[in-house]
């Protein structure tokens, strides 16, 4: 308890609250105490935390195709974008030092049961992204299921996706970039899904390049 020493307008000593008064060399002083972390930050939890920021902050670049991508597991009340939260924090984050970042050629963009497609092979030809890989003959896989191409720049934390960029039976495709891209880092993702689009597969990374 702070007792006053000369009345309201006077100055005091002790504890009022998170206020302490206290007298020296006649100079009264009044000061708060620091308040006490509620939320203390381990280094576990700063670690969580940072891969989280990274992760949303990636995802969000394209959101719609993650709602595609990873709808087969929304379930339970969790939605598409959590669910590719979850992976995405558990397998595609990496050190570098002290410092965390995504590792892209872990990363899923879209993940379920259908085949997705072997000997995929991208480059960058006159400001797009050529895909093009070759025919399987998997169970489930079918000629007019839709590639799902998504391209990642990593320069300008942006992005630009095709749901339906071509049939598989085509056996390539291809995405414009945009023209102030030139010279910037990309990433870059293949998937497929049904005609029907009840079904996708996991996405496949077809590497990093210099537009």
């Amino acid at each position: 308890m702070g007792k006053l020493k000369e009345g309201i307008l006077g100055g005091f000593s002790g504890k009022v609250g998170n206020v302490v008064g206290s007298s020296c060399r006649g100079v009264e002083y009044i000061k708060s105490r620091p308040s006490k972390m509620t939320n203390p930050r381990t280094k576990g939890q700063t670690k969580q935390r940072t891969n989280f920021i990274i992760t949303q902050n990636f995802l969000r670049t394209f959101t719609p195709f993650v709602r595609v991508g990873f709808k087969d597991h929304a379930v339970d009340g969790r939605s598409a974008f959590n669910a590719a939260m979850s992976y995405n924090m558990s397998n595609a984050i990496k050190a570098d030092g002290d410092d965390m970042e995504l590792d892209f050629p872990n990363v899923l963009v879209s993940k379920g049961t259908l085949f997705p497609a072997k000997d995929i092979n991208a480059k960058v030809v006159e400001g797009e992204v050529l895909f093009q890989w070759k025919p399987e003959t998997e169970e489930n896989e079918k000629p007019d299921d839709q590639a799902m191409v998504l391209v990642y720049n990593y320069t300008k934390t942006v992005a630009v996706y095709d749901f339906n960029a071509g049939k598989r039976g085509g056996l390539s495709t291809r995405i414009l970039l945009p023209e102030n891209w030139s010279g910037d880092f990309i990433e870059t993702y293949i998937a497929f899904k049904s005609a029907d689009g009840s079904v996708v597969s996991d996405s496949v990374y077809s590497g990093r390049f210099v537009v």
